[in-house]
């Protein structure tokens, strides 16, 4: 049975209905409405809505389902958590490797948020979603270092601007199999791969690969080594764009994939039981006073002490 919504107001005329629509449903995240709209779930005086709606006064909009009661978030305080960085403004943690960033499913509290929420209760609510927790990107599990979190909506919103505009430099250590003596740079269109959930592949060679997104990562070596006869390049890997897997699945596509990481390809060693990538350092620009800022992430202690 459909649910009828309330009349769009003069001072609502022109939103864009997800916007409007949260207007309705403040407690749940755009992602979760942005999917309503777009499985034909809102209706404009009984047809879909099409997606990137208008709303007008004088139209009627009902929807077939109420959203699905949002996920919620449980503080962990028996998880240890490393600061980098505190102040009432911004936090940058040291995320271990073996550490989610957020929730993969409903009720998990193993992860970096969960840590989060238990020591700064004031995260509850800030970012796009309830599993958010102030957290403005995200590392892989398997990937050690910096991540950077917002104590304020302000400052989130301020800092994912730049994330968005492609402002904010990030610099990851990575351990790459093969012989790079000069810097370079990779830029490839990278997709999430319809027969393989979880890896990403390039979108060029796929014709069913959906949503596309551009990758650019700027090498640069650091120091040459080899094992078992192998070699492999220590790299300084520079990313202004921050597509999922994309250090990691870019140079596995350039025939050069990182140590340890089984998922695209990476030499497996019996000592080693993760992928040599950690996230060294963020640049950008203090949301609130305007002045550049950089913060880093020591190479952690497994991984320092296998380069020795």
């Amino acid at each position: 049975m459909p649910f009828p919504l309330p009349p769009v107001t003069e001072a609502e005329s022109g939103l864009r209905a997800d916007a409007w629509l949260a207007r309705r449903y403040p407690a749940f995240p755009m992602a979760t409405l942005r999917q309503l709209i777009a499985s034909g779930a809102l209706l404009r005086s009984g047809h879909p809505c099409p997606k990137g709606e208008r709303v007008r006064p004088g139209t009627a909009y009902t929807l077939l389902r109420e959203p699905a009661a949002p996920p919620t978030l449980a503080p962990n305080p028996d998880l240890p958590l490393s600061l980098l960085h505190e102040d009432d403004t911004l936090l940058a943690v040291d995320k271990p490797a073996g550490l989610d960033c957020q929730p993969n499913t409903p009720g998990e509290t193993d992860t970096l948020a969960n840590a989060l929420l238990a020591r700064f209760p004031d995260l509850a609510g800030i970012g796009d979603g309830p599993l958010t927790c102030g957290i403005l990107h995200r590392i892989d599990r398997d990937t050690s270092g910096l991540v950077l979190v917002a104590r304020t909506q302000a400052a989130y919103t301020a800092l994912r601007a730049q994330f968005a505009a492609h402002t904010v430099e990030k610099h990851y250590l990575a351990l790459a199999q093969g012989t790079l003596s000069a810097p370079g740079r990779l830029e490839n269109l990278l997709a999430h791969n319809p027969r393989c959930p979880g890896r990403m592949i390039d979108a060029t060679r796929w014709h069913d690969a959906k949503r596309p997104m551009r990758a650019i990562t700027d090498y640069r070596p650091l120091r040459a080594l080899k094992l078992h006869g192998t070699p492999f390049t220590l790299l300084d890997v520079t990313i202004y764009t921050g597509v999922t897997h994309q250090i990691r699945a870019q140079l596995s596509l350039a025939g050069h994939p990182l140590l340890g990481d089984q998922r695209y390809g990476g030499l497996q060693l019996p000592n080693f039981p993760r992928h040599f990538l950690h996230a060294a350092s963020a640049s950008f620009t203090y949301p609130t006073t305007g002045a550049p800022l950089t913060l880093s992430s020591p190479l952690p202690a497994d991984l320092a002490a296998f380069l020795r």
